[in-house]
């Protein structure tokens, strides 16, 4: 581990030859994600228990920070679906002063990950275990929005998964047929648009036909926002609205304000910290990646993923004394930006600033958009987040992989993400120690492979006086990583020893040994003082560097020097 106070955040050589085109190039991007980004950061929040405007300013203040200050060229951030499920819950049970904190917290935890370059170890985590609570949330993500779909009348939708259901069930006599119309058609809507707007359609030849082909171009979400929330309002539907749950959204920028501070509500609110804390850092540096991988300049540079965790952590310490939410990188927004054109982190400053711009300007609008339009585009949001195809792809791969995704699913689903990612991360551990273990093995060699080594030693004069007699001895050969997991597994040389015939020459050929740990070690010592108490002696030959360094600083090599014959047989072996 390293610590490093190396602070460069990626706008500094992507300005460098920047020019009017990429200007231009970055304020299209920027808008483009801006607009996209007003439905989301509304719904984002809504969805969290949160007022639509912790999502807006969170946009707005954790986007800016994170591209200004972010290791990546074109990576959008702010308040993601990912963190809904883990919000609502930390607002149920501890209240929105607690959340604020725990970001706050969250936070500074991000930016010493990125101190102490740490930013690499993140992507230690199994990608069943990723995958599984991806799906996991998407499913949870569904499932809050049933109720403003659905159009029913439950006062607090519960938090857990069982509960949630019952709640449904116990309420269905609301149910809200215009609602329910509303979030079909915003749900039909945004998977139809991209397929109409396609080049050669029909709509875009009428469209090119009328010139009016760059509505087309308008994203998704904003065009069944703004179509939607006009039908509702001009035919006077009874559904529930921002204005009518929130009173709406305030014009004016928000206030800096210090949540309610003592060491003992931190304490208490280690698991959520730590939670927050790791799921964004997971889902900035996997966005981060995809963002490299649709970058398909060849000067692009690939992103700095401590630098990134820096500015995530920033950001995420800053929001809070604004009311804001946990902010992390998004990858539809970032797929959005750089598909936009975006060529350097401005792009996202403006997408902040667009957005900005629309909250100051028509706050007052957003009184009559419906929350079961919101909730048809989350239903969508829910959709393309979750990978069901690696449903179907499970049958290519083993149990181990198996187990882990599907029991990160299942526990995400129904306890919660921080049950699902402590299970999960100690199963990838059993399971990857299980397998490492299956892979170790010892094998004897033919006795003919032994008798020729000792005569060979033998007339060489190594490890004996010349012309005295050979001892008996066998040869066997390690594979693998000897540690704690396989040590078990070297018990037979030790019977083989016990049960051979006294004075024995034991060789332990280490020439495809790759890892040795302290456990590892010790079965070593236990062979080594077998063949002692035997009268015999013990040679390790052909070791590479990693367990030959543990031999020698553990003291294990000095002791089968001081054997009454010490093996010289191989200029590798330990002394």
């Amino acid at each position: 581990m390293s610590f490093s106070l190396a602070f460069r955040p990626r706008v500094i050589d992507a300005l460098r030859g920047y020019n009017r085109g990429r200007w231009l190039a970055d304020v299209g991007a920027g808008v483009t994600v801006g607009i996209v980004a007003l439905p989301l950061a509304m719904a984002f929040a809504i969805a969290s228990g949160l007022k639509p405007e912790a999502g807006l300013w969170t946009a707005i203040i954790a986007g800016f920070l994170i591209s200004a200050l972010g290791g990546t060229n074109a990576q959008i951030g702010g308040p993601a679906g990912a963190f809904i499920v883990i919000i609502y819950d930390i607002v149920n049970r501890y209240g929105v002063a607690n959340l604020l904190i725990a970001t706050a917290c969250a936070g500074v935890l991000l930016l010493l990950l990125g101190l102490f370059r740490l930013g690499t170890v993140v992507r230690f985590v199994p990608v069943g275990v990723v995958i599984g609570f991806t799906n996991g949330i998407a499913v949870l993500i569904a499932l809050s929005q049933a109720k403003d779909w659905l159009g029913l009348s439950i006062e607090h939708m519960p938090g857990d998964f069982f509960s949630q259901m019952r709640a449904l069930v116990r309420h269905m006599d609301s149910f809200n047929p215009y609602a329910f119309g509303l979030g079909t058609a915003c749900v039909v809507g945004l998977f139809v648009w991209p397929r109409l707007t396609m080049k050669g359609s029909p709509v875009m030849q009428v469209l090119e036909r009328h010139t009016v082909h760059g509505f087309a171009h308008l994203p998704a979400p904003v065009v069944a926002l703004v179509t939607l929330s006009l039908l509702a309002w001009a035919l006077g539907f009874p559904v529930e609205t921002i204005g009518s749950r929130f009173g709406g959204i305030p014009r004016t920028l928000p206030g800096f304000a210090l949540p309610d501070f003592s060491w003992e509500t931190v304490r208490l609110l280690v698991t959520p910290t730590v939670t927050i804390a790791l799921l964004g850092a997971v889902e900035s540096l996997l966005c981060a990646r995809v963002a490299d991988q649709l970058t398909s300049d060849p000067q692009h540079k690939k992103h700095d993923p401590n630098q990134e965790l820096m500015a995530q952590g920033l950001a995420n310490l800053v929001v809070p004394f604004f009311g804001g939410m946990p902010a992390t990188g998004t990858i539809a927004r970032t797929v959005t930006n750089i598909r936009a054109g975006a060529t350097s982190p401005v792009a996202g400053m403006v997408h902040a600033l667009t957005l900005a711009l629309i909250v100051l300007l028509a706050a007052p609008l957003a009184l009559h958009i419906p929350l079961a339009v919101l909730a048809g585009i989350l239903l969508y949001v829910a959709w393309n987040m979750g990978e069901w195809h690696e449903f179907v792809r499970l049958r290519h791969f083993s149990n181990h992989y198996r187990l882990l995704m599907l029991g990160t699913f299942f526990l995400t689903v129904v306890f919660n993400l921080i049950v699902a990612m402590e299970v999960g991360l100690f199963l990838a551990c059993a399971l990857f120690v299980r397998r490492m273990s299956a892979l170790f093995r010892v094998e004897r060699q033919p006795e003919s492979e032994s008798e020729s080594e000792s005569e060979s030693e033998s007339e060489s004069g190594s490890g004996s006086e010349a012309g005295a007699a050979p001892h008996p001895g066998a040869t066997w050969r390690l594979h693998g990583a000897l540690f704690f997991g396989a040590a078990a597994k070297i018990d037979p040389i030790v019977q083989a020893v016990e049960a051979g015939p006294p004075g024995m020459e034991l060789v332990l050929d280490a020439s495809e040994l790759v890892a040795l740990d302290t456990t590892g070690l010790d079965a070593l010592v236990q062979i080594l003082r077998a063949v002692n108490a035997r009268g015999g002696r013990l040679c390790v030959i052909h070791l590479h560097e990693q367990p030959r360094s543990l031999i020698e600083r553990s003291g294990f090599g000095l002791q089968l020097a001081a054997q009454a014959a010490p093996c010289t047989r191989d200029e590798n072996a330990a002394q």
